[in-house]
């Protein structure tokens, strides 16, 4: 059967499911990336996020925003890079509802190391693709994947109405009345 909702962006929103199904597949796998410490793509993803907004004293739940994770997952991949010594957490003196994360000393050095080995197995090729496209192409791309994300970060937290099966006569009456 011909997909022609999909128009000419057949090979497009093919590659979209591709990178997606991949991606899941690896999202929560433990796996050192170069380091001596395992970890999954999640929790390097929200060290790297602290890292990022070290100097901005953002509070964990704007952080996950960011990230676009919910504050339970982010707060679960916290407290796992705590425990492996790769965060701190802090509170504000006057201020016991707020907790603030910021990476230690072997945060840093691990994600130094990470982003050394993931660069080299992966990045070094995208980004000699993504340095002959025009900056206008990579924006008009990173906008088409900025929607895909908020359409998928909506209706994963939209609540699904169940559909029930209503019999025909009692809609028929519904209408008389």
């Amino acid at each position: 059967m011909k997909l022609e909702w999909m128009g000419n962006h057949r090979a497009l929103i093919e590659k979209i499911i591709k990178y997606g199904n991949a991606y899941s597949n690896t999202y929560k796998l433990q796996r050192s990336y170069g380091t001596d410490v395992m970890f999954s793509a999640s929790q390097i993803q929200t060290l790297e996020y602290i890292l990022e907004a070290e100097d901005k004293d953002e509070k964990m739940s704007e952080m996950a925003a960011r990230l676009g994770v919910s504050r339970s997952t982010f707060s679960k991949n916290v407290k796992n890079l705590e425990e492996k010594g790769l965060l701190e957490k802090y509170r504000l003196s006057g201020n016991r509802k707020d907790i603030y994360v910021k990476p230690s000393a072997e945060g840093r050095e691990v994600y130094t190391k990470y982003t050394a080995f993931v660069r080299q197995i992966c990045f070094d090729e995208i980004f000699q693709y993504a340095d002959k496209v025009s900056k206008a192409d990579k924006d008009n791309f990173i906008r088409i994947l900025d929607l895909l994300a908020d359409v998928l970060l909506w209706y994963g937290e939209k609540e699904q109405v169940p559909r029930k099966l209503i019999k025909m006569d009692t809609i028929v009456d519904e209408i008389k009345e």
